[in-house]
């Protein structure tokens, strides 16, 4: 008779315990939804580049604050385009636009 209480006390508890863990789950799934989208890379940039660049734009493309110092921006810029150069089977375009972003930051940090 003791053994089937205690059976019966260790199921509720089990029973209790899972159905708070998954009311807590249901309210916190979006924001751990959100981190693995980051973790695995599905939250990006969507949309194709401005007209004029700008020091939100610039940003964007290297990777970086806009307000990082020029040595940064000219660390992340060499990094950039030895992946990215033409003549290594990267886009001209896209080089072009790194280029850009590179001369708007230096312009503009100093």
């Amino acid at each position: 008779m003791a053994t089937w209480i205690a059976t019966g006390l260790a199921i509720l508890g089990v029973g209790v315990a899972g159905h708070r863990y998954g009311r807590s789950l249901k309210t916190s799934w979006p924001a751990m939804e959100t981190q693995l989208k980051q973790l695995i890379g599905e939250t990006r940039y969507k949309g194709g580049f401005q007209s004029e660049m700008d020091k939100y734009e610039a940003g964007k493309i290297l990777g970086i604050s806009s307000s990082s110092s020029t040595k940064r921006i000219k660390d992340v810029h060499r990094k950039l385009m030895f992946q990215n150069h033409p003549d290594r089977g990267g886009s001209p375009y896209i080089a072009t636009k790194i280029n850009e972003a590179k001369d708007y930051l230096e312009k503009n940090s100093k």
